[in-house]
């Protein structure tokens, strides 16, 4: 069975990618299952005898040679995804690969799985305010986003990649092209460019708050990061091609297994499509149930709350009655493509003061002391969130 190694041309990649998601769903499960072999084997079997070569003390504790631990792996957790990857992992017998996760980032029924199935919490390093505050809002998507923080935090170092997101021309990294990608579309061009305005005579407007992309980093990436340093861990993800935007990309791009100089992880999980994970969740909430381990845990289901359950329509596809994705409730990626009831909206139906907050209070103004919250956001790219959205259809 082919795996998916790693490509140096983004187009030959997607190709790729797209036709093993078309694989029959028992081969997607036989590739996951020697993926994890695999990565576990690699990562971790080749060393197995250092665990037993630790140093112990008189007071009874104990150090490892060279001062780090032997290699290991675990699972990074957060939504039903990647709970039905620990579950899936546990069902091949690993028992030995710890699971962690920032799970005050999550909903409330989700921290209550975690906590029952033993994930560990990891603290983020700021609060999903402070990184309002400092940083600036998480919208639209983290490319463009990105793009919009350079924008409005110029400088020498980034004026060649300012002058791509305002023409589209790249300098000599980028080969002198014109027409590139890295334009901004002029949509947002005109909502968040007026920081360039001076420099290229344009009359964009400016946005009345700051846009990061680096909420991600501060709340998720940099504490599992430093966690996995500490304990020599690499992570296995419950990451899915199948949800487009850079995740896509970088699977696409760096395979499902991938080892390099400074990252090493594994997604067993990338060729899936949602009705795959569905379907294996369902599969994976049976195996609990027949071991014992729902019981166990004090558990009904491993299905957070948040989702409500999974169905299958007219048509025979699984679905979720409750919310379809979940993540930090603060983030806005994608809220301007999404559909009424959106995500502030399914909030605003869970915990009416968490939805008032955010709306509402969560920024300050340093220079005017104006308090202010994603409504001003939704309201400057056009997102309709204060009335109520109509009945589903």
């Amino acid at each position: 069975m082919a795996h998916l190694a790693p490509h140096t041309d983004l187009a030959a990649a997607r190709v790729d990618m797209h036709a093993k998601q078309q694989w029959a769903y028992e081969t997607k499960l036989r590739h996951a299952k020697r993926l994890i072999k695999d990565y576990y084997g690699k990562v971790v079997g080749e060393q197995l005898g250092d665990r037993e070569k630790l140093i112990w003390h008189e007071d009874d504790s104990y150090s490892y040679p060279n001062g780090k631990p032997p290699k290991g792996v675990h699972v990074s957790v957060g939504g039903l995804d990647s709970i039905t990857l620990l579950c899936f992992i546990r069902s091949l017998g690993y028992w030995d690969v710890p699971a962690i996760s920032v799970s005050s980032l999550e909903d409330g029924s989700i921290q209550r799985i975690h906590r029952a199935m033993g994930v560990q919490n990891v603290m983020p390093y700021k609060s999903k305010a402070e990184v309002l505050n400092e940083l600036g809002f998480p919208v639209l998507s983290k490319e463009k986003a990105g793009k919009i923080d350079l924008l409005q935090n110029p400088t020498e170092k980034n004026a060649t990649v300012r002058h791509a997101i305002m023409t589209g021309e790249t300098g000599k990294q980028g080969g002198y092209r014109k027409g590139t990608r890295m334009k901004m579309p002029q949509k947002w061009l005109a909502l968040f460019g007026g920081p360039e305005n001076e420099r290229y005579g344009t009359n964009y407007k400016t946005a009345p708050f700051k846009v990061s992309n680096k909420c991600c980093y501060y709340l998720k990436e940099k504490p599992c990061d430093d966690w996995a340093r500490t304990h020599n861990s690499y992570p296995i993800l419950g990451l899915m091609a199948s949800e487009g935007g850079q995740r896509e990309k970088a699977l696409a791009m760096h395979g499902c297994n991938y080892y390099g100089k400074t990252t090493v992880r594994s997604c067993p999980f990338a060729i899936f499509t949602r009705q795959d994970l569905l379907r294996l969740a369902l599969e994976m909430e049976q195996w609990c149930r027949d071991e014992g381990l729902l019981d166990a845990w004090g558990l009904e289901s491993i299905v957070p709350s948040i989702y409500g359950t999974i169905e299958r329509d007219e048509l025979g596809n699984l679905y979720t009655t409750g919310a379809q994705r979940t993540g930090c409730s603060m983030c806005g990626f994608g809220i301007h493509i999404e559909g009424r009831p959106h995500r502030f909206d399914r909030l605003r139906e869970r915990n009416q003061k968490e939805w008032e907050y955010w709306m509402y209070r969560c920024v300050t103004d340093t220079e005017t002391g104006e308090v202010y919250g994603w409504g001003r956001v939704l309201d400057y790219i056009g997102v309709e969130w204060e009335t109520l959205p109509g009945p589903k259809p």
